[in-house]
Order: structure tokens, then sequence, then C-alpha cells
């Protein structure tokens, strides 16, 4: 069984969408599909939940363009007047509820966590009504799936929830039990879930690779494939290193230190409900579907020269946190921990000594979390300093840890590009090293980097 998954950057216009439509219809047997949003369209949908906060005025003009851009592709691709009809009418029906929603909103005059997180999951329901009706009538009879209603089951997490894997395989198993729908292609809706109160839950932004890992688990699929509109992962991001190469394969690993180190090419979860089982996960190119892609194994290999790829992320915050016996004191990183997540605030990383312990969290979050650690003031902790204009870059490959010399490898070439490091962390994960530098220094540093393990001498 295969699992396909699309994401919104193969779903910007009638080319893309016709593109994705044909490598699904080739496809034999016939694939489970997962949907992102239409290019824009979440985008689109928070920008009229807020703008509805201010003015009910404002759902009108909202709703009308969501609607012009779905009822456009369709009218367009679908040549049946049957099939044109009753997708036509689907698209109505979801944006009559979207609408009701964008009211409710505007009333109140409050978006709620759940209340955004429902408007935006209209991006993927919308999708996958249009995509199912496209396939249909390619002669390939589909039937859209939307999450909550399937029971793809989460926690009580509203915007970054974490899916019960064996819950929703019990809940999928009934609703395709019958004959009917296991011949049609399923296209199911990435990006949520239902908590169990029966809100609408979302894993996040780029979520919907989650959700079809999610969905590979509950079908007992052994290849998931990742659909986009770049070849693959790369030795670093092609736009600042013009040199960077594709890679063939990386272990799950690997690809999980890349991507939540700042690669842009699968949500940092996605192999999360996959460990453990034989799936391979592959990136493919919309535009080259014969090309082989980025395999990604459960178990990784280890290359000549060990360093596979380099990344960087600027979306990052350090937060310094400073007292005499910070990092002595039993219980006050659980205290931070906990300060935070209270207020659903994500520690990408913690790097501590006796007189400082240092965070590493989101750019966008980093204002509240200064505030919240400054109110801790007194006793252990005596100030709390933030520095924004940071840049955190990673070395990522199977037998970092172990490979005698690779380190001063790493910092030298970075030392003779002229950057300053301001921070390491070597040996919190097998397969990654990564380091702090100021925001201007990015490109030189991955630059620096990919020179030393990928470009001739």
């Amino acid at each position: 069984m295969k699992v396909m998954k699309f994401g919104g950057g193969c779903l910007k216009d009638s080319k893309s969408i016709a593109q994705a439509a044909d490598i699904i219809v080739r496809e034999k047997p016939r694939p489970a599909v997962v949907v992102s949003a239409v290019s824009g369209v979440t985008d689109l949908l928070l920008e009229t939940v807020h703008r509805a906060e201010r003015s009910e005025r404002e759902v009108g003009p909202g709703i009308d363009k969501v609607r012009s851009i779905h009822r456009t592709l369709a009218e367009t691709m679908i040549m049946g007047q049957k099939t044109r009809g009753y997708t036509l009418r689907s698209l109505d029906a979801a944006l009559h509820k979207l609408e009701k929603l964008l009211y409710g909103i505007s009333y109140t005059a409050e978006a709620t966590p759940a209340a955004r997180a429902a408007a935006a999951s209209f991006g993927e329901r919308l999708a996958s009504v249009l995509l199912a009706g496209i396939l249909t009538d390619k002669g390939c009879p589909s039937v859209p799936f939307e999450s909550d209603k399937i029971g793809m089951a989460t926690d009580d997490v509203v915007e970054n929830a974490t899916v019960d894997l064996r819950a929703f395989k019990r809940n999928l198993a009934a609703v395709l039990k019958s004959p009917a729908r296991r011949a049609a292609v399923p296209v199911f809706t990435g990006f949520f879930g239902v908590t169990p109160k029966g809100r609408v839950a979302t894993f996040g932004r780029n979520g919907t690779d989650y959700s079809a890992a999610a969905v590979a688990f509950a079908l007992g699929a052994d290849r998931l494939e990742i659909w986009k509109d770049v070849p693959g992962f790369m030795s670093a991001d092609p736009k600042s290193v013009p040199a960077a190469r594709k890679l063939d394969r990386l272990s799950y690993y690997e690809a999980a230190e890349l991507s939540y180190f700042g690669a842009k090419i699968l949500h940092p979860r996605t192999l999360e409900p996959l460990r453990g089982r034989k799936v391979s996960v592959v990136i493919k190119n919309l535009w080259e579907p014969d090309s082989p892609g980025t395999e990604v194994q459960p178990n990784g290999s280890v290359r000549k020269d060990v360093v596979k790829s380099v990344t960087s992320n600027a979306d990052l915050a350090l937060l310094r946190i400073h007292g005499p016996g910070v990092g002595y004191k039993p219980g006050i990183i659980g205290l931070i921990g906990r300060k935070l997540a209270d207020r659903s605030i994500n520690i990408f990383s913690i790097i501590t000594s006796q007189t400082c312990i240092n965070l590493l969290v989101d750019r966008r979050e980093a204002g509240r979390s200064l505030a919240a650690l400054k109110a801790e003031r007194g006793g252990v902790i005596e100030r709390v300093d933030l520095e924004e204009d940071i840049v955190l870059v990673a070395a990522v490959g199977e037998g970092l840890l172990r490979s005698k010399g690779l380190a001063a490898r790493i910092f030298s070439s970075v030392s003779r590009a002229g950057v300053n490091v301001e921070m390491i962390s070597s040996g919190a994960s097998e397969v990654a090293t990564y380091f702090i530098v100021a925001g201007r220094d990015q490109d030189k540093a991955v630059r620096a980097l990919h020179r030393e393990f990928f470009e001739p001498r």
C-alpha cells in the first residue's frame, strides 16, 4: 500500500494540480492520497479570521476570495457536467459552514485557538473535495475524507496536536470497511485531526506531512511519498549555496534533525508515527516524477566525509537565564519548562552551565517567553536576557559523533570564513552538531561548511 502526499507547492494552479492528478491516475494499484490546502489559502483564511474579529463586514469579501479560487479551478479543470456540479455543490456546502464560523468569530470579536484552528482546516477540506472531483473526472473514482469525520484522534492540544495512532487506526478501518469506499481513491485532508472533545486540532504549519505519516501507519502502508515542487533533500539550501546537490538517501534520524534544524522539506514530526516500522519515505519532485528523489530509510549509512547536509534556522531567539546557582539548583529547569509550556511555548534546545541556562525558542514567541521568565527573577534567577539576532547552523550526518577530528574540521572551516561561534552543542544527537552565530553570518557559515565537506578543493 502506498500513501501519496501533495503539499501546497503542488497545488498552486491548474497546471500543477493537473500534474498531481495525472501522477495519481497513473499509479497502480490505486494509492491513498493526503492533501494540503491550495497554495496561499491557509494564509488567506487566517487573515480573514483576523479581519472578522474587527468587523462582520470583512467576512463576505474573505469568503468570496476563497470561493473564487476553488470554483475557478473546478470549472476549468472538471469537464464532466455531473462531476463538476457535484464538486461545486460540495465546495459551497463547506464554504457555508466556514461562513457561519467566521460570523461567530465576528459576533464575539474573539478568535479562540479552537476557532482559529477550525477556520484554518477549511483549506484542506476544500482541497480534498476539489482534487477528488478532478480525479473522478479523469476516470479515477475518488472520495474526499475529512480528518475529523474519520476519527483522526488527537490529544487535547489544539494548535500543535499529537495523533493517537492506535485509536485512529481502529477508526479508519471502520470507515473504509465498505467495498465501495475501498474501491475508490481516498483523498484525505491533511493538517488537522479531532480532540477527545470533538474540536479541530491542527499539527502546525506544514503539518500535512505528519498527517500523511499517520495515515500510512493506520493503513499499514510500506511506502510514503511526499510530493514537493523541489528535487528532495539537498546538501544545503540552494538559494544560498548554488553548488548544493540532491541527497539520494538519509536515515530517519538524519531527516528528522535536518527538518528540526531548519530544512523546510519535511515537517519535523513526520517520522514519529513510522519509527519502528519498515516504511520507506520518499521525497518526490512534482515536475520530475520519474526521478528517484530522496529516500528516507529507517536505517542509516555513513558516508566518507560523514556530513551529509548543512542547514540553518534564522527563526529562533536565545534566552539567557543568569544566576550564580541556576545550573545547580534542583528543579530550576523543570520550573522554566513549566512556565513556558503553560503558554504553549516550545523549547528547541537547552544548553546549561553553572551560572547560565540558555534556551532556544521560536523568535515569534521570544517576547512572551521573556515576560514569563522575568516574572521569576529574585532568588536563584538574577536576570534574563534576550538575543534575537542569532542563527542556528547545523551539520548533520550518520557517524558524526563517532568520527575523530570532525568537530575540528567543522569549526576550523567556519573560523577561516571569519565567523565567530557564540555557542556550541555537540553530543546531544548522534547525527548532528549545531552552533549559534550572529544573524549577519548565516550564509558565510553555511557556505564555509559546504565548501569543506562537499566542494572540490
